[in-house]
């Protein structure tokens, strides 16, 4: 995998984890993808992210996706709401992670919005995130879009 094509994240702040969910958005998985390590005290979701930050050619159709790992550490908790129960065929796909800090910071919860009102929410004692790609890209045809 080719340095230039590597994205590492961190994010200690509000303002970092805004550049995380950019980054993340219509990033797709499977729920075992999902992944919740107790006495480690993480929690991190591998999926397929779109390259937002790829340049874009038209001509050489240079839409690409990379496998990455979004992991939060500190882990207190991991809560599903509205999301349907494990299958192997469903696909999830990340909309955003927002931050709410609880009332005696530096503790709070990430909440991450699926497609189709589904969230996950993941409780930890301070913010620290890390977003890592942990494949090479691969070019896909579709770029993602949403209505308005």
């Amino acid at each position: 995998m080719s340095e230039t094509n590597t994205l590492r994240l961190l994010a200690v702040d509000p303002e970092d984890l805004k550049v995380i969910s950019a980054a993340c958005q219509d990033g797709v998985c499977k729920p075992a993808d999902l992944t919740y390590e107790a006495k480690k005290r993480r929690f991190t979701i591998e999926f397929n992210r779109y390259r937002w930050e790829a340049p874009k050619d038209k001509s050489d159709g240079s839409q690409q996706r990379v496998r990455s790992a979004l992991s939060f550490e500190d882990v207190t908790a991991v809560k599903a709401r509205g999301l349907p129960a494990k299958s192997a065929d469903l696909v999830l796909s990340l909309m955003s992670v927002e931050w709410t800090p609880d009332a005696e910071p530096p503790s709070g919860a990430y909440r991450l919005i699926f497609a189709g009102d589904g969230e996950l929410l993941v409780s930890v004692d301070c913010l620290d995130a890390t977003l890592v790609d942990v494949s090479a890209p691969w070019p896909t045809r579709n770029r993602p879009t949403h209505k308005e």
